[in-house]
């Protein structure tokens, strides 16, 4: 049976909801969190090295509200903020990513989890890292590399089922991208390297790069790495495709494995939710209802 080389990172939270006090000390663990709240209580923070604290919740409330023109999450009235120690202050055009956000702590019911703060860690990616220029320019050459071993330019002639997803999934964004923007992308069969893409392909898509705002840009640094395709990633941050077209895209060589030998067990379902949760999130910050 052929092998499947697949992440294997539980991601699927068991929601629980344990008769324990809520406001207590931290527990010391190996886990890194993405916001801080301001408060004299133990704070939800990041931390770089050493033993980190695994907070339990601490807060009783959590709301939505306006402050500095924008919306911010609270934890019983105080401002979440960033690791960075920035406030997490959302666009009032982003309600939707506000409200998802607030959902997140809210469903902290006993310890924090890291991978249950998706829209959380997103965000606060958009404030501390996205406003600074430099950091922008690096993280725009990082995601043009992986134009060059795009996964949607690599097509198979066989078997029928890959052949047929690849039509299905990809070849519509490839032309979506080839048409939209007026570029040659190269593309290969049956071959483990695809010709360089055009020195005008990548001047090109490095200008779109340079248009987007720091919530499109980590979106789209989300939603590349996620998906292991940088146009896959573009199609999702410019809103042509949706999470769940983006989703199937990403997974089509997963998807036609499991058609002739079936899924595996806390493998392939656990990167079935993991994949949506990542693009969603990344669709969800970039919406703006």
């Amino acid at each position: 049976m052929q092998a499947f080389a697949l992440r294997r990172t539980l991601l699927v939270a068991r929601r629980t909801r344990p008769t324990v006090n809520r406001h207590v000390a931290p527990v010391q663990r190996w886990t890194r969190f993405q916001a801080t709240v301001a408060t004299s209580r133990p704070a939800a923070s990041s931390f770089r090295c050493g033993a980190e604290a695994t907070l339990k919740r601490f807060w009783k409330t959590v709301g939505i509200e306006q402050r500095e023109g924008a919306l911010t999450v609270t934890l019983d009235k105080r401002t979440l903020k960033t690791p960075s120690g920035n406030p997490l202050l959302i666009p009032e055009t982003k309600a939707l990513a506000a409200t998802l956000i607030a959902v997140e702590w809210e469903n902290q019911e006993t310890l924090l989890k890291q991978h249950s703060l998706p829209m959380t860690s997103l965000a606060s990616r958009a404030i501390d890292a996205f406003q600074d220029e430099v950091t922008r320019g690096q993280v725009r050459g990082q995601l043009l590399k992986y134009l060059q071993t795009d996964t949607i330019c690599f097509h198979s002639s066989d078997p029928e089922s890959l052949v047929s997803l690849q039509q299905t999934h990809w070849v519509p964004v490839l032309e979506w991208a080839s048409s939209t923007f007026n570029v040659e992308i190269s593309t290969a069969t049956d071959s483990f390297v695809i010709p360089p893409h055009p020195e005008a392909t990548i001047k090109k898509f490095d200008q779109v790069l340079s248009t987007f705002d720091p919530w499109q840009m980590a979106a789209m640094e989300r939603a590349t790495y996620s998906s292991k395709s940088f146009l896959i990633g573009l199609a999702l941050t410019l809103r042509h495709i949706t999470a769940e077209e983006a989703s199937l895209a990403s997974h089509v060589e997963v998807n036609s494995q499991i058609e002739k030998w079936g899924e595996v067990e806390d493998s392939h379902d656990v990167d079935y939710h993991d994949i949506r949760r990542q693009l969603a999130s990344a669709a969800c910050l970039i919406s703006t209802l």
